[in-house]
C-alpha cells in the first residue's frame, strides 16, 4: 500500500481522523476501528494488522497524555492487567493466523466495538469495588494474546470489563485503556517486526492523519466531551465492516 494508493482513497483519509477523535475521546487508540476501515476499503491482510499498531500507538499517547493531566489515572487498576498482557501481546504478534480465521475472530472482537459505541458497556457502576487481582491478571493474558494476534490494543475489551466489574470509572477506565493499548501496541509490534515483518510505506502519512485526529479527541474527551450521534455513525461503519469480514471469510 503506497502513499500514492491512500491518495485514491479521499473518503478513507477523510473517515481515519474521525475514527481517531471519537476513539480518543474515551481512552482509545482506534485500531478496530482502522481494521473495520481498512477492511471496507479492501486492504491487504498483511497491511492491516501492523498499520493498525502503529496508529493505535500514536494515537493512544496523545490520549493517555490528556486523561493523565486531569489525574484520572490509578496505577493499581493497570498493571495486574500489564503483567501479563505485554508478554502475551508479543506472542500473538510473533504469529501469523490464517487468513480464514483472521476475518472470524477479527469480526467477533468489533461486535465489542460496535457494543461499546453503542453504550451497551457505558453504565458507570455508582459503587467501585477493590480489583481482584488474579481475574486481572487472567484477562490480562487473554486480551494481549488477541491483541497481537489482530492488531489491536485491547482497550475495546478491557474497558467493558472494568466497567461491568465495577472496577473503575468512565473516567478512570479512559485513563487506563490508553496506556494499556500503548504498551500492548508497541509490545505487538516488537512481536511482528521479530518475525520479519515491516510497516507499509504509507505509514507516515496515515500517523499525522490520526495523530491531529486524536489530539482534539483526547483533548474534548478529557473534558467531558459527548459524541453521542458521531459514534452512531461510526457504529454503522464497524457494522458494515464486521458483515464484510464474514461474508468473504
Amino acid at each position: 500500500m503506497t502513499v500514492t494508493d491512500l491518495f485514491n482513497m479521499p473518503l478513507l483519509l477523510l473517515l481515519l481522523p474521525i475514527v481517531a477523535f471519537l476513539y480518543a475521546s474515551v481512552g482509545h487508540g482506534g485500531a478496530s476501528g482502522y481494521l473495520a476501515l481498512m477492511s471496507v476499503f479492501a486492504f491487504p491482510i498483511a497491511v492491516m494488522k501492523p498499520t493498525a499498531l502503529v496508529l493505535n500507538l500514536f494515537v493512544a499517547s496523545v490520549s493517555f497524555y490528556f486523561y493523565y493531566r486531569e489525574h484520572n489515572f490509578k496505577w493499581h487498576l493497570f498493571y495486574p492487567f500489564a503483567i501479563t498482557s505485554i508478554p502475551f501481546s508479543f506472542i500473538g504478534g510473533f504469529l501469523t493466523v490464517d487468513t480464514f480465521y483472521y476475518k472470524v475472530i477479527l469480526a467477533s472482537v468489533l461486535v465489542f466495538a460496535v457494543a461499546k459505541l453503542l453504550g451497551f458497556f457505558g453504565k458507570e457502576k455508582t459503587v467501585i469495588q477493590p480489583i481482584n487481582i488474579p481475574l486481572a491478571l487472567g484477562f490480562g493474558a487473554v486480551i494481549g494474546f488477541l491483541s497481537g494476534l489482530l492488531g489491536i490494543g485491547g482497550g475495546i475489551i478491557l474497558s467493558p470489563i472494568l466497567l461491568l466489574l465495577g472496577w473503575a470509572t468512565m473516567k478512570q477506565t479512559a485513563a487506563v485503556s490508553a496506556l494499556f493499548i500503548l504498551v500492548n501496541s508497541v509490545s505487538g509490534l516488537v512481536g511482528f517486526v521479530s518475525q520479519g515483518g515491516s510497516l507499509p510505506a504509507s505509514s507516515g502519512v496515515l500517523i499525522l492523519i490520526v495523530f491531529i485526529g486524536g489530539l482534539f479527541g483526547a483533548f474534548y474527551g478529557s473534558k467531558k466531551f459527548n459524541s453521542a450521534q458521531l459514534r452512531y455513525v461510526l457504529a454503522l461503519v464497524i457494522g458494515i465492516a464486521i458483515f464484510k469480514l464474514y461474508t468473504t471469510a
